[in-house]
């Protein structure tokens, strides 16, 4: 039986998920054709958003159709290698995700870091770095998600109370309760530190950006006017993409942690999480079109190849 609220549930995931994984492809395709097209001024911040697009509809994806057919009506759809395969790579996506952005929001403070800066020498390093980033962020992820495939079986239509994980459609089962506490505890040690690094080079950002409009000031000269600059429009919006990740990845830990910590699991609940958890991927790639590098080249990039094509 289908309830109204339900379909209500389900036509929002919908929407949710056209939108985040068009958005996500459309970045991702302009940022393959400026690294494919112009390859004299292909950066490495490109290679992190055609990373990070990736990981963000694969996350949108493995997170929302689930949840969409268990809102129109179908029900224990996925059996135990689904749940586990589904959840396990929701969950490396999204950690590769909080990864990315990092790196991202890392990188940018380092391009716009004075030449005199502690952090100039790592300048001229980051294009050699970003594939072996790359590397270590799946192989981290990979393994830490690996007690997923242990843990998780189907849910079963068994009414789940206690300290129990749970989505729309699986849940943990019951394993020690040390192993949970070591996984949860390398979650968290995890998320810490990048979002910690995220602060940091935001901080330090806005520090640089208060300094260089504060200069410009003194000498009242055009060309250091922040307007003028691509990396600092570049800036912030790498700013304004950190400042969404940590709204929503603290909302969503937030409302995840109540629903593990309550006695009876609430349906409504778990889809609120699962939106929260699905709107930056959502979000992002539409910030990032914000810029206005970003979209320049994209404009230039479909007039030649719409020449060429035509």
């Amino acid at each position: 039986i289908m309830f109204p609220s339900e379909v209500i549930w389900g036509l929002f995931f919908i929407f949710q998920i056209s939108i985040g994984f068009m958005g996500n492809s459309l970045l991702f395709m302009l940022c393959v054709c400026i690294f494919l097209d112009k390859n004299h001024l292909k950066k490495p911040i490109d290679l992190i958003c055609i990373h990070l697009t990736s990981v963000n509809a694969l996350t949108i994806l493995f997170k929302l159709i689930p949840d969409i057919v268990s809102s129109f009506g179908v029900k224990h759809f996925l059996d135990d290698v689904g749940c586990k395969a589904t959840l396990y790579i929701y969950r490396v996506t999204r950690g590769l995700s909080i990864c990315t952005t990092a790196l991202l929001s890392g990188y940018q403070a380092i391009t716009i870091s004075p030449i005199h800066s502690r952090w100039a020498w790592l300048r001229s390093k980051l294009s050699t770095c970003i594939y072996s980033s790359f590397l270590f962020f799946w192989i981290t992820n990979m393994l830490i998600y690996s007690y997923i495939i242990e843990t998780v079986e189907a849910n079963h239509n068994v009414t789940i109370v206690g300290l129990e994980y749970s989505t729309l459609h699986c849940q943990t089962s019951q394993l020690r309760q040390n192993h949970s506490v070591a996984f949860g505890s390398v979650v968290i040690i995890r998320d810490l530190l990048f979002v910690i690094l995220m602060m940091w080079s935001s901080l330090y950002t806005v520090n640089l950006l208060y300094k260089h409009r504060q200069r410009a000031q003194h000498i009242h000269s055009p060309s250091l006017s922040p307007q003028s600059s691509p990396e600092i429009k570049a800036t912030h919006t790498i700013l304004l993409l950190v400042s969404c990740f940590v709204f929503f990845h603290c909302s969503n830990n937030f409302i995840v942690f109540y629903v593990f910590h309550k006695p009876e699991k609430d349906s409504r609940l778990k889809r609120i999480t699962g939106i929260f958890s699905s709107c930056y991927p959502t979000v992002c790639p539409f910030v990032l079109l914000k810029n206005s590098k970003i979209t320049s080249k994209l404009t230039s990039s479909l007039s030649k190849l719409r020449i060429i094509f035509s």
